[in-house]
């Protein structure tokens, strides 16, 4: 059959038209085949078979388009374009480059049925080769390096799905993606550009265990609830507690070599808040532009619903691709709530039978998958990577019950529940202490022992203790005051106070105290504890709690957060609250 034979075949016309859905009759296609829709062409992707009718969700606007109008298959699943030129870029839900389409149509509005290659096609490229001739390669090896920001070294692998083979011609110098750049004996030519299916995770060889921590610079993060390289975590909280800003922090001083952000679906201002910005923030760990190594995808709230719900898999399958150059790399989702919404839409005008609150019955299933592709890898080509995946989620007035929330909980080790409560009392970050959890920090406690301290879990876990002591005593606080306490239990509420305020709270907007690292994280800690045993110490001695919380030092411990010279100011601290409870005595 030849090709215009073919052609002809696979192509259909519209039978109906709902919303994002379009149905199409004599369609010859399969499942996630990538389909152009109408006489505009409007990508779309199949989702559903019966018989002759196929069902398509389209990643345009469908107004205006009828039945009868044409339907073409590509007979390709949904790819991605990789290779360099994916940093530096920010991109819609289907890894459309905005700013291209923006030159292109001199508009910041796209058109329908506009198209353009992910990475750019015309641009040149420096490549080195490691490889020589007849060298043995095989599937993901790495074959030459491009430096492809001024931060991030790009390496040019042979495809996952290789065979491999020996090389028989190298082609240094300036190239573009789709040029060949090494030549195998198979007469396989090795390009810097690769496609892959959005839906399919990318080949590795094996999936480790995590055992270092993602440190975020967040006190309330790295000491008390940490999330390792390679590990999943959520973010849940109203409206207004803090998400957007968590994801913002860990983007900017998470120590991970690559950031793939994801807008999905959220506001319009919220997303060019991070445009605008992103371009603008100098790296802390390098001192270059943070965009060197930031991928941003961008699919506001006002974009097409079924575009919503591909950006994540673009998002994660951009991720995997880092990962497999050996590369740590930090995916922020924001928010899988937006994400759980589109399929909703979709599966409501499917038909399907609905789940809880209108959800589909395999929303559970969808997540999995989702964060199940995230992990520390052993790669094909012997390298190590990890993706490491958090999504912001946004349960309905706070209400962590309902099933987005729930569902997510299942999956991630990692819960950092916000609070709207800490945020109207402008306590940031606003994460509930009492609520979050996180299930790494057995196995990430020995690279804290190893790199910070050997007490590190003990002053942990008396931090945690001394916080759910309070919990419990405010409780009673609430219902006979505070003076009904016996003096010990006064105390433990004072030394609570210095927790919550030096050591849980943190400034944003602090040059120093907005990336806290892990050494001072924990001195602060051992000041308060030292505080803690003094005071006790004094009570003891028959000293009054009064007098004993009115000392002058005391207050200075909510000072070590901003200081540079942080070690010896807290020693500084630590021997006036020592003098001062002593001459109490």
């Amino acid at each position: 059959m030849s090709q215009t034979t073919e052609a002809v075949a696979r192509d259909g016309v519209i039978e109906g038209v709902s919303g994002p859905v379009v149905t199409a009759r004599e369609l010859d296609a399969r499942m996630n085949d990538v389909v152009y829709v109408g006489t505009e062409g409007l990508m779309g992707e199949v989702i559903e078979i019966e018989g002759d009718i196929t069902t398509i969700q389209v990643y345009e606007e469908t107004s205006g388009i009828g039945p009868g109008e044409p339907v073409e298959n590509t007979g390709e699943p949904l790819t991605v374009d990789l290779g360099p030129g994916l940093l530096d870029t920010i991109y819609d839900g289907v890894q459309r480059p905005l700013d291209v389409l923006e030159d292109e149509m001199d508009s910041p509005y796209l058109d329908r049925g506009v198209d353009a290659p992910g990475i750019r096609l015309d641009r040149t490229w420096t490549f080195d080769a490691t490889v020589a001739v007849d060298d043995i390669v095989s599937a993901g090896d790495i074959v030459g390096t491009v430096q492809e920001t001024v931060t991030i070294e790009h390496r040019v692998m042979v495809p996952p799905d290789s065979p491999g083979g020996t090389v028989t011609a190298v082609h240094p110098g300036e190239h573009t993606v789709d040029d060949t750049v090494v030549e195998l004996d198979s007469g396989e030519e090795i390009r810097m550009r690769q496609e892959w299916p959005v839906r399919v995770a990318r080949p590795s060889a094996e999936k480790q265990t995590p055992r270092e921590p993602l440190v975020s610079g967040q006190r309330i993060l790295d000491g008390l609830f940490p999330i390792a390289k390679g590990g999943t975590a959520a973010i849940p909280g109203p409206f207004g507690s803090g998400k957007t800003v968590t994801q913002h922090s860990l983007a900017k001083f998470a120590d991970a070599d690559i950031i793939v952000y994801v807008g999905c679906g959220e506001r319009g201002n919220e997303m060019t808040e991070v445009i605008d910005d992103f371009p603008e923030l100098e790296d802390p760990s390098t001192g270059n532009p943070l965009m060197a190594r930031t991928s941003l995808i961008a699919n506001t709230s006002n974009m097409p619903v079924a575009a919503r719900e591909s950006c994540v898999y673009t998002g994660i399958t951009i991720a995997e691709y880092y990962r497999d150059m050996g590369y740590d790399v930090a995916l922020m989702a924001d928010s899988t709530s937006r994400w759980a919404e589109a399929m909703r839409e979709i599966s409501s005008r499917l038909e399907e039978m609905p789940g809880e609150e209108g959800y589909p019955a395999y929303l559970s299933a969808r997540l999995s998958q989702f964060y199940e592709r995230a992990g520390a890898f052993t790669n094909i080509n012997g390298t190590s990577g990890s993706v490491s995946a958090i999504g912001a989620v946004s349960p309905p007035g706070g209400d962590f019950s309902e099933p987005v929330t729930q569902n997510t909980l299942r999956i991630v080790k990692t819960f950092w529940a916000l609070d709207a409560d800490l945020a109207e009392r402008r306590h940031f970050p606003a994460i509930n202490w009492t609520e979050s959890y996180s299930l790494y920090r057995q196995q990430l406690d020995p690279w804290f022992v190893e790199h910070v301290d050997e007490s590190w879990p003990s002053e942990r876990q008396w931090a945690i203790d001394v916080l759910d002591e309070e919990a419990e005593l405010q409780e009673i606080v609430q219902l006979v005051g505070k003076d009904a306490l016996p003096d010990d239990q006064q105390l433990t509420l004072e030394v609570a106070r210095y927790l919550r305020e030096a050591y849980l709270q943190q400034n944003a907007f602090h040059d120093v105290d907005q990336f806290c690292p892990p050494a001072k994280t924990f001195r602060i800690m051992q000041a308060i504890h030292h505080f803690h045993d003094a005071a006790f110490a004094a009570l003891d001695a028959g000293v009054p709690v009064p007098e004993i919380v009115a000392i002058a030092a005391a207050p200075q411990i909510n000072r070590i957060g901003t200081q540079e010279a942080y070690e010896e100011y807290a020693a500084e601290v630590e021997d006036a609250i020592s003098e001062e409870l002593g001459g109490l005595h």
